[in-house]
């Protein structure tokens, strides 16, 4: 895939030691095969660089990302995409090295799973965060595994069950976010200079993993058996296709709640 028609633009700045990852199809960066594959490709050919010590993602436009592909969850399409974004949150959490997040506008859904799946997450006071996926009448397998350790069992579960979204405000109240900037992506390139730069990008890799280890073992088992109920159980109720044929459609659900 040519630069010209890729939904990511990738490159290093920093002497190599930073990584930049950019959405690229404003202003709804939709969260789809294509820009899953290419997440994964850039991340697979530049993390074992031995001179990286962070990556950077961000996105053009007003929006981080409006989500996932609904198209793409319905059945027949659901489990290759499902199991493609799982295998891109699980490269996430296996980086050796910090990933910031730089997040302006709307963060939703499979926007916000890839985004939760970093380490460190600068956005602006009006950003908007959320998992509106239960209002379509499924749920967010991704989310469900990585809300609760980083923002706590009862918030998570609020923004999981309900679909609400919060502002960036709220966010960096209950911990999902970790600063507010007008300039979020300038914020974390200050955090890279004055935190990171100077260090050993070796060391750092050690300092990552004693950190992590325990915590992404325990998200990655858990994913497995989400992704499962997921395809194995709600793809085969009945509301779930429902909610997500209504959505496509333009018009209300009608729920038979089985």
């Amino acid at each position: 895939m040519s630069e010209a028609t890729s939904p990511l633009k990738v490159w290093l700045e920093r002497d190599d030691g930073l990584l930049r990852l950019r959405l690229a199809r404003p202003k709804a960066n939709i969260v789809d095969a294509a820009m899953i594959g290419a997440l994964q490709a850039a991340l697979q050919a530049h993390l074992g660089a031995t001179s990286l010590r962070a990556v950077l993602l961000d996105a053009e436009g007003p929006h981080f990302s409006f989500g996932a592909s609904v198209e793409e969850h319905l059945p027949g399409q659901c489990a290759e995409m499902l199991k493609s974004l799982h295998a891109l949150i699980r490269v996430m959490l296996d980086s050796p090295v910090p990933i910031m997040v730089a997040i302006r506008g709307q963060c939703l859904g499979g926007g916000l799973e890839v985004a939760a799946a970093g380490n460190l997450l600068f956005a602006t006071a009006d950003a908007k965060f959320g998992q509106p996926e239960i209002r379509l009448g499924v749920f967010a397998p991704a989310a469900s595994c990585l809300l609760p350790p980083r923002i706590g069992q009862s918030r998570a579960e609020d923004l999981l069950w309900s679909g609400r979204s919060i502002d960036g405000a709220d966010a960096h109240r209950i911990g999902l976010v970790d600063g507010l900037f007008d300039d979020p992506e300038a914020a974390a390139l200050a955090w890279y200079d004055e935190h990171l730069a100077k260090l050993s990008a070796s060391s750092l890799r050690f300092a990552v993993k004693a950190a992590r280890g325990d915590l992404v073992e325990q998200i990655k088992q858990k994913l497995n058996t989400v992704e499962a109920l997921y395809l194995g159980d709600l793809m085969a109720s009945h509301d779930a296709v429902e909610g997500l044929q209504a959505f496509l459609e333009k018009r209300p659900a009608n729920w038979e709640n089985r």
